[in-house]
């Protein structure tokens, strides 16, 4: 680790302690101005009415009787404002009520002296202090002392440190968090067509870093996925020719039940290479996102089961329009329906819409899988329970890993639900958002 590498400025760390540190000397200048303002010591302070009533009060207190006319003209002079005047004894009303001046005037004035609020005369408030004499002074006072807690310096602290802390968060939260975000969401859009957009690589150095290694890891894993579709697909392409070879010299065979084995073995041998290729294709999910009619498909794949003799039932809405990649959807309940159909006699297709998502069931009153092997069955090339393959010659336990893969490339899930009293429902579940996103 560098020396110091923690105030590196490309970093997080560098950064949230370049803020902290902006933050506290921004806090320490505004501390310092508000005490500045504020001192009280300040030559060029604004006057205080009260105060100045307060202080010519003492000065008046302290003289002599016939001096105080000569000095209440000399503070008449030297505070304008205050419009003070000596008024004879009883000839001035009392408020009951408190002005916001008196309790501070009164802590300075000391015993002796009676500050009490007039009757208004106009504005601004009269104040009058009785000296110990008798006598009263009067005086105008502008305004009320400011409440104690504004513009207090503390307060003006406490305000910048929230303030302060409030642009630490912020900034946490949009430097860290969205970064974040965009790594989970590409984790939930992750795929192997190239469609995908890589991560963005910016914000501090470590989010760039480790966009850049899932950006690089996201490059290998396709990269692998595809070397091995394509070799899968190759193999899988290339024994079509010695199956169609051996097929000719099947019928070469004078063995009239020999030839018909292992022609049957070989057309086996031929659908299972079909099913292989079919799930591969899926996997590169190369088809685009369309609007799709979803009710008119499953009526339609009802229809095409019921001509060729099965009883196959469509229960549901008569349109439900949603984004979706319509061949490997047709594909994908094809499968489903094809399963059904080969163990159980009848099959029931159901479609319900909602405002977040299409849940398509496919029922029928087979054998049914135990609870034991149903998330097993949805792995490719696993066959189902000894009550369900009836026929070794039918299927190779890859619809249903065809049907998943459709439904997770749909943003949705498959999955296998008993029916009473006998029976399976395959449940495939297609949120509407993430479709509508796809298609977007």
């Amino acid at each position: 680790m560098k020396p110091f590498g923690f105030f590196h400025l490309k970093g997080i760390g560098g950064q949230i302690a370049a803020l902290v540190l902006a933050s506290t000397v921004a806090l320490h200048l505004v501390v310092t101005t508000a005490f500045l303002i504020n001192r009280s010591d300040r030559h060029d302070a604004p006057p205080d009415g009260a105060h100045q009533l307060a202080d010519a009060a003492l000065l008046l207190g302290a003289a002599e009787p016939g001096e105080r006319p000569r000095l209440l003209a000399d503070l008449a002079r030297a505070f304008p404002r205050l419009g003070i005047e000596m008024l004879a004894p009883g000839t001035a009303t009392v408020e009951t009520s408190d002005s916001p001046h008196l309790h501070g005037m009164r802590r300075h004035l000391g015993p002796g002296f009676k500050a009490m609020q007039l009757a208004p005369n106009g504005t601004p408030e009269r104040v009058g202090v009785e000296l110990p004499d008798g006598t009263m002074i009067v005086a105008r006072v502008d305004g009320g002392p400011r409440p104690w807690f504004w513009g207090a310096p503390w307060l003006m602290a406490l305000m910048t440190a929230f303030i302060c802390v409030t642009v630490l968060g912020l900034w946490a939260a949009r430097a860290l968090t969205r970064p974040l975000s965009s790594f989970a969401e590409a984790a939930e859009n992750f795929s192997l067509d190239g469609t995908a957009e890589p991560l963005p690589e910016r914000g501090p150095e470590e989010i760039r870093s480790v966009a850049r290694a899932l950006n690089r890891m996201h490059e290998r894993i396709a990269r692998l996925m595809s070397d091995r579709t394509r070799m899968l697909a190759a193999i899988s392409h290339d024994l079509r020719t010695p199956i169609t070879r051996l097929r000719l010299r099947a019928e070469f065979i004078e063995d009239e039940g020999n030839r018909k084995r292992m022609l049957v073995d070989l057309d086996q041998m031929r659908a299972m290479l079909e099913s292989v290729l079919s799930l591969l294709r899926n996997d590169r999910k190369i088809e685009a996102v369309t609007l799709v009619d979803i009710a008119s498909t499953l009526q339609l794949i009802a229809d095409q089961f019921g001509d060729m003799g099965h009883v196959v039932r469509y229960e549901g809405p008569a349109s439900a329009t949603a984004a979706a990649r319509p061949d490997d959807l047709h594909r994908g309940i094809t499968n489903l329906v094809e399963n059904a159909a080969r163990f159980g006699a009848e099959v029931t297709i159901r479609l319900a819409v909602s405002d977040t998502a299409l849940v398509v069931d496919v029922e029928d009153d087979g054998p049914g899988i135990s609870d034991a092997r149903k998330q097993e069955m949805l792995e490719p090339f696993v066959r189902g329970d000894d009550a369900r393959t009836m026929d070794d010659s039918t299927g190779f336990g890859l619809g249903l890993s065809i049907a998943r893969a459709i439904a997770l490339a749909h943003g949705g899930e498959l999955s296998l639900h008993d029916r009473k009293p006998h029976g399976l429902i395959v449940r495939m579940q297609l949120p509407r958002s993430q479709a509508t996103r796809l298609a977007a």
